[in-house]
């Protein structure tokens, strides 16, 4: 977690709140992007306010900017797109909750690593409201949980992901949490280049927790690291 200095310091210094927006029928993918560079945009011209777009995604495979070809064991399954941010290959669909991440950091902290931690901040804060202890791990990305079973050796299994883009330092791109996907659609690929860890959701780790209960939780966790909210329409 972030101390309460550098947690203060992401905040934006007028107080102005963020846009918290909430799709809830899935969206295409080539529609999301559109729509977040678009506002990212604008944004950036100061013609609109931040925004965070919480939504799901029909099922789908990303490649980010480091992705490796081989890391895509079954390019048939899903739909594979190509996208701007940081990272490798990673997978959307149904019972995943996505969280585009669209701020302006020239009005909170100019600081790249800083931001990245506040993101895994916010995703740990809103695990611990289901008691489930995330961690960030040196040299992986994303927000991970161990997985102890009597006279098993013990797991580490990613539970969370992060792949952001920066514009003229306003952010794009964002977050994913497994509250409750279909786990199996992540073997046809290496997630985020990662083979020596296996992948978890919320309902998986025996937590019944539904996309409403995880919206709430994202949504209190948020406000502690980056400031309050107010509700807007999603921008499809």
């Amino acid at each position: 977690m972030l101390d309460r200095a550098l947690t203060s310091e992401l905040h934006r210094a007028d107080g102005a709140p963020c846009g918290w927006a909430v799709s809830t029928r899935p969206v295409a993918y080539p529609v999301a992007v559109a729509a977040m560079e678009a506002r990212a945009a604008a944004i950036a011209e100061g013609r609109a306010g931040e925004l965070i777009w919480l939504l799901e995604h029909p099922p789908l495979y990303t490649a980010g900017v480091s992705a490796k070809r081989a890391d895509l064991i079954d390019p048939h399954r899903f739909p594979v797109f190509e996208t701007a941010r940081g990272g490798q290959f990673t997978y959307h669909g149904p019972g995943q909750r996505v969280a585009y991440v669209m701020l302006d950091l020239s009005a909170r902290r100019r600081d790249v690593r800083a931001f990245v931690a506040a993101l895994e901040s916010w995703l740990i804060g809103a695990l611990d409201v289901f008691n489930v202890a995330g961690e960030v791990r040196p040299g992986r990305v994303g927000v991970w949980v161990e997985r102890r079973t009597p006279g098993v050796p013990p797991r580490e299994d990613k539970i969370a992901a992060i792949g952001v883009k920066l514009r003229r330092w306003v952010s794009f791109h964002g977050v994913s949490l497994n509250v409750e996907p279909d786990l199996s659609h992540f073997s046809g690929i290496v997630p985020c280049g990662v083979t020596e860890h296996g992948v978890t959701s919320l309902v998986d780790l025996g937590r019944p927790v539904g996309m409403d209960d995880a919206d709430a939780a994202l949504k209190s966790a948020f406000q502690a690291v980056f400031g309050p909210v107010v509700e807007a329409d999603p921008p499809v």
